[in-house]
């Protein structure tokens, strides 16, 4: 089978064990399920995989295999194995065996599945009332099972080969739940093309610490990490990342777990209000490139301590009460290094051009000329929201005091639900970004008392002129065209009329 057959009979397959607790329990829930479950199968099917290959070079030596496999980058005690809770599958207990295969995995790998304290399984448990009642949540983890256990999600890498089969079958599951589930669902998702993006905008190098302090998944972060790796065949690079939701921060340390980043910290808390990721002084950390796609215009965001904060990130001004887009803003820029910090994020367009407190933050970001450039991107690309966002990209040191505007919000390939950005999409804007100059109807490079002119008002069409002239109608030419109709009228009638009298019709 080649790669592609591979992922999309994994990704059918996946969808369909949704099918299992559909009309039990909400999307919202039972995805956490599917994607720990899914955790659980892949490494046991690399755990065995490896187990098998150490058999067929060694014989029937289990000491001696078990010695080998104490090299794993992760430990799999063997009651914890898929394997073992699918053959006990009939008997009463599912949840509660699961649960403690889930526990024992933790143990056996110390931090890597932990963090501060929180374990990543701390939010999610199999032995619940919310399966219902004992027999038909054991009946319902006894199919989920078997499901996984179909041929099509054997997930052993001698199957798969080099294909990032767990990474692509995460991000397709993220995806579809984010698609079906609205904005809920899409507040942990960023769009893969999206990510991709501004990925290669930031141009990540080896060194290079990288944070998203809205990390949701760490699909981000983890687009970012592959860069460097494609770029510079460097894994030199150090993640950062912290996410409010308990079952989201999970999501994230799995996937990191899983695609071997352990050098990471994922914290669990209010960005906002209670921001963790902290040196040893008690100081906010800095990056080299923080980024983020932050929940869009977040009411009750922390407005009530921001004039007090104690890491002084509200200096420019307090964001309005009932919607956050600045203060994450601003609590990006104050994690920037002075000399390397780079940032990119996602925002709606009104934090272009809304006034008030917003505005007078963002006349202090450009007057300190932090602002380098502002894309605008095309409607439905963000789950959730049918609005069109923006890319701002900040930058430390600039080497001008101008800004690049890139209108590519025409530039879409049309999806089913959702736009999507093509290869070709995201190649011009990343080579009209890096050329830093105006191109006709599509981006132009402003100075800083273009944009004083404007009031400070950052809203794209100010400065990128996509009018298009019409063309002109030759009147004369339409007048002709209109005669010529009439005339063709008038003897098709005619005719129509002779053939009425022949038919006996008058």
């Amino acid at each position: 089978m080649n790669n592609k057959v591979n992922q999309d009979s994994i990704n059918k397959a996946l969808w369909a064990v949704c099918d299992t607790f559909r009309g039990t329990i909400s999307a919202d829930t039972y995805k956490d399920y599917i994607l720990t479950m899914l955790f659980l199968k892949y490494i046991s099917d690399v755990w065995q995989d490896h187990y098998e290959s150490y058999q067929a070079e060694y014989g029937d030596e289990p000491e001696l295999i078990d010695e080998m496999m104490k090299n794993e980058r992760f430990v799999l005690p063997k009651a914890a194995s898929f394997y073992a809770l699918y053959e006990r599958r009939h008997e009463p207990g599912n949840g509660e065996r699961i649960d403690q295969a889930l526990h024992a995995i933790e143990e056996a790998n110390g931090t890597k599945l932990k963090d501060a304290g929180k374990s990543v399984f701390q939010d999610i448990s199999f032995n619940t009332d919310r399966l219902g009642e004992e027999k038909q949540k054991n009946d319902i983890l006894r199919h989920v099972l078997e499901d996984f256990a179909k041929p099509e999600l054997n997930l052993k890498p001698s199957r798969v080969g080099s294909l990032d089969v767990i990474g692509n079958a995460y991000e397709y599951l993220i995806k579809n739940f984010a698609a079906s589930g609205g904005q809920k669902a899409g507040e942990f998702y960023t769009p893969p093309e999206v990510s991709e993006l501004m990925a290669t905008l930031l141009d990540p190098q080896p060194g290079d610490s990288i944070c998203d302090p809205a990390c949701g998944s760490a699909s981000l972060l983890m687009k970012c990490a592959r860069k460097v790796v494609e770029n510079h065949d460097s894994k030199n690079y150090a993640l950062y990342g912290q996410e409010a939701i308990g079952s989201t921060w999970s999501l994230a340390k799995m996937n990191m777990f899983l695609h071997g980043e352990d050098n990471h910290k994922i914290e669990w808390g209010d960005t906002i209000r209670n921001p963790k990721l902290l040196d040893q002084n008690g100081d906010l950390m800095l990056f080299d490139i923080v980024t983020a796609n932050p929940p869009f215009s977040l009411d009750k965001w922390g407005h009530e301590d921001a004039e007090n904060d104690k890491f002084g990130r509200f200096r420019r001004g307090v964001p309005p009460k009932t919607r956050g887009d600045f203060a994450f803003v601003l609590h990006m820029i104050e994690t920037l290094k002075p000399k390397t910090g780079r940032m990119g994020v996602v925002v709606p367009h009104g934090v272009l051009f809304r006034g008030a407190a917003e505005g007078r933050i963002r006349k202090q970001l450009i007057d300190e000329n932090l602002l380098d450039a502002v894309i605008g991107l095309p409607e439905k690309l963000f789950y959730g929201t049918g609005i069109p966002a923006a890319i701002l990209m900040f930058k430390k040191e600039k080497t001008d005091s101008n800004v690049l505007f890139i209108d590519a919000s025409r530039e879409f390939k049309s999806g089913k639900n959702q736009n999507l950005l093509s290869d070709d999409n995201i190649q011009k804007i990343v080579e009209t970004f890096n050329a830093r100059e105006s191109v006709d109807k599509y981006a132009y490079l402003a100075n800083l008392e273009e944009i004083q002119e404007n009031d400070y008002n950052l809203n794209i069409p100010r400065y990128v002129d996509t009018f298009e002239e019409e063309e002109e109608i030759d009147l004369m030419a339409v007048r002709k065209e209109r005669l010529q109709l009439k005339e063709q009228l008038v003897a098709l009638e005619q005719q129509m009329d002779s053939y009425l009298k022949e038919l006996g019709y008058e």
